[in-house]
């Protein structure tokens, strides 16, 4: 794979998996303020499992790219590995490709729902640019920018699976391929 891709495909890996990490970790931020301010100041915020569920969501979608990508998603391993090595490839390199057009369906309709998703509204506050400017809104952010997470999922997913493919067909070309997620056991040779 060229250098430059190399690059790109590391940075992008790091900055979602730091991103996850930021989910992750205001995910808890979230549930325990809440349930403080629920039990023990009896005055839970509104936003506090909202902003709970929210993060979850978008943890889970983004999570899957990285999966993707690092090829620890669902596969039939065991399958991979009782077959010569070139027909595993292909296998593999099939189930890249529907994934990678589970991410074309995902963009296609994740934009279609961002774009009818009009006056639905979550109870939460957000900001909004305005007149030249961010200005804060105290109630009720649109839902579509909570749906969001479904078309840059669908790009995120698609780039993985076709990275995937690309870095694959590189080592088989080379000779260097191996079985996805299972780095101490070899498929059989041809």
């Amino acid at each position: 794979m060229p250098p430059y891709l190399q690059m790109i495909d590391r940075l992008v890996h790091k900055v979602l998996t730091a991103f996850c990490g930021v989910l992750l970790l205001l995910m808890v931020v979230f549930t325990v303020y809440s349930v403080v301010m629920r039990y023990y100041f009896e005055d839970p915020p509104v936003w506090g499992d909202l902003l709970t569920v929210l993060s979850n969501i978008w943890l889970v979608f983004l999570a899957l790219a990285l999966t993707v990508r690092d090829r620890d998603h669902i596969a039939l391993d065991l399958v991979y590995t009782r077959l010569p090595l070139k027909y595993a490839f292909a296998i593999q390199q099939f189930w890249s490709m529907v994934i990678f057009c589970l991410g074309i369906v995902i963009l296609l309709y994740g934009l279609q729902v961002v774009s009818t998703m009009g006056g639905k509204y979550w109870e939460m506050w957000y900001f909004a640019w305005e007149d030249g400017g961010f200005v804060f809104k105290p109630n009720y952010m649109p839902k579509k920018y909570a749906m969001t997470i479904l078309p840059i999922t669908g790009v995120l997913t698609s780039i993985a699976a076709l990275m995937a493919v690309l870095e694959d067909s590189i080592r088989f070309a080379k000779g260097t391929f191996r079985l996805a997620g299972d780095d101490d056991v070899e498929a059989v040779q041809p």
